[in-house]
């Protein structure tokens, strides 16, 4: 099992990324989280079969129609406690 933990930034909020991933996500069998993070950045945990995992990161840098992504950064992970994949509440804007 692989897992990684993304941090995607650009215009991500408000234009359906966090559907889109989840569509995305469970579409290919994974289990992890997405979440807003305030800042224009949107959070994502995913961990499953390392050629989905690969296949749905590469996915998140083209993003859903209306997104325009800017950068994402990629980080070795903990697979998720729980099986399945789920949007989390949005996490109030650090300051």
């Amino acid at each position: 099992m692989k897992a990684t933990h993304l941090l995607i930034t650009g215009l991500v909020q408000g234009v359906g990324f966090r559907d889109w991933l989840e569509t995305q996500a469970r579409r290919l069998g994974l289990d992890g989280w997405v979440r807003n993070v305030g800042h224009d950045t949107v959070e994502a945990l995913i961990a499953g079969d390392a050629d989905a995992v690969e296949e749905c990161a590469l996915a998140c840098r083209r993003g859903p129609p209306l997104a325009r992504v800017e950068t994402i950064i990629d980080n070795i992970a903990d697979p998720p406690a729980e099986p399945g994949f789920f949007k989390r509440p949005s996490q109030a804007e650090r300051a």
